[in-house]
């Protein structure tokens, strides 16, 4: 059994070679929105301009945790799954590089209601089956 003492200073940071990939399995779900911009950030700094961010595929949680911090990051070109054979299990980021000045974060799109056009299949089996 380890006991902490309070006398003893807290464990040195560990560091690591940044090598563009990111393996979330080894943080806790509340580090992860830190540890991504902050990880983005050393990349973009060591001209790593392709990163893969590995969230594990599971329920799907994390991944989307991880796509939505990455659409407010603004140093973020884009991003999509893997289509390799990890898939759904990791993302690949592309980053601005440092020279490039970053675009303007966009305001938060509004809660408007966006109108989408239903296949007439659609539209026939709701007329079936909801009742109004």
């Amino acid at each position: 059994m380890v006991t902490s003492d309070p006398d003893t200073p807290p464990a040195a940071p560990v560091l690591t070679s940044i090598n563009g990939i990111l393996d979330l399995h080894a943080f806790h779900p509340k580090e992860v929105p830190d540890l991504i911009r902050e990880y983005l950030r050393s990349c973009r700094a060591a001209h790593i301009t392709e990163i893969r961010i590995i969230h594990g595929k599971g329920k799907g949680v994390l991944r989307e945790t991880v796509h939505t911090l990455l659409r407010r990051e603004p140093m973020v070109r884009n991003f999509r799954l893997a289509n390799d054979r990890s898939s759904w299990g990791a993302t690949l980021v592309d980053i601005y590089p440092p020279g490039v000045p970053l675009p303007p974060r966009c305001a938060p799109a509004s809660k408007a209601p966006v109108l989408v056009s239903v296949p007439g299949w659609y539209r026939l089996l709701q007329r079936i089956f909801v009742k109004r």
